[in-house]
């Protein structure tokens, strides 16, 4: 399990023009991580792109859970190329059903009017904290066998939660939570892999935020959790090798939804990131 490496699954195969096929990994959750299908979009449509355009935003709707044991075809559409700035509309497909649906916007960099309004929080530096448990081989003796089957494909990111949380004994706490991700890999700069890597990251640990005030454990077999849309904006280019503190809070849940916001910052305090997204949370 050691030689799995998040770049093979970010790297597709190009079926024809506008059309390519990724790996699915089983993570041992319900159905396949909302995380793979966003990383592997976008890598996508970045096949698809002039020369030097990256990523802005996307946004995204999940419309079926995807089946882990199988591989997912991404059809990507070029809706515009402009001077300046590209759209891609990309729908995966399992089964010849369309799972998930993302427009995403790509632009040439440019320099402009800049500010930041968002403070980095002070949390101890990661190297204090220990790797998520969740993650690691010692916690695999009290999971369910394909978890156990599944724990290395957790490991391709070290992630370092700040607040320890038992999933099993949750109890109450404020929706808020900070996490410090970095990717395993060496990225030598690839502004391309970076982004793919962060909206793979991204929808770690994210909508459970939204649990945290409620005393519900994500094990609880009768909580329904399912992300329904998700949205990133990237600001800065970054490294995903170095550390980012990932930030996440949720301002509301109700009607059996919940919504989070998500800001991830560099090691200098620099925002570089932002995301959004509503879930389904359910109790039957």
């Amino acid at each position: 399990m050691t030689d799995i490496k998040l770049v093979d699954l970010l790297t597709l195969e190009k079926i024809e023009d506008g059309l390519f096929r990724g790996q699915s990994w089983d993570l041992g959750f319900r159905a396949l991580f909302g995380g793979q299908v966003m990383g592997q979009a976008i890598a996508a449509a970045q096949l698809t792109l002039p020369e030097g355009r990256v990523a802005h935003s996307f946004h995204a709707y999940f419309l079926l859970p995807g089946d882990a044991k199988k591989p997912v075809v991404f059809d990507v559409q070029t809706v515009r190329d402009g001077r300046s700035f590209s759209t891609r509309r990309v729908k995966a497909i399992q089964n010849g059903r369309s799972i998930f649906y993302m427009t995403a916007s790509f632009q040439q960099p440019e320099p402009g009017l800049e500010h930041q309004f968002a403070v980095m929080p002070d949390v101890p530096a990661p190297e204090s904290l220990p790797r998520d448990t969740m993650f690691d081989d010692v916690a695999s003796e009290n999971m369910s066998t394909r978890m156990r089957e599944a724990i290395g494909y957790h490991k391709p990111l070290d992630m370092r939660s700040v607040q320890q949380i038992d999933p099993a004994n949750p109890g109450r706490h404020e929706p808020k939570r900070y996490i410090w991700m970095k990717a395993e890999e060496t990225l030598h700069g690839n502004v391309h892999l970076n982004q793919a890597m962060l909206s793979y990251a991204s929808d770690y640990h994210f909508l459970s935020t939204a649990t945290q005030p409620h005393g519900v454990s994500v094990r609880d077999k009768n909580l329904i959790m399912a992300t329904i849309d998700h949205a990133v904006w990237f600001h800065h280019p970054f490294d995903f090798d170095d550390w980012l503190l990932y930030c996440a809070e949720s301002p509301f849940s109700g009607g059996a939804r919940g919504l989070v916001r998500g800001q991830f910052f560099n090691r200098q305090g620099k925002l570089v990131a932002s995301s959004m997204q509503e879930g389904l949370m359910r109790k039957i």
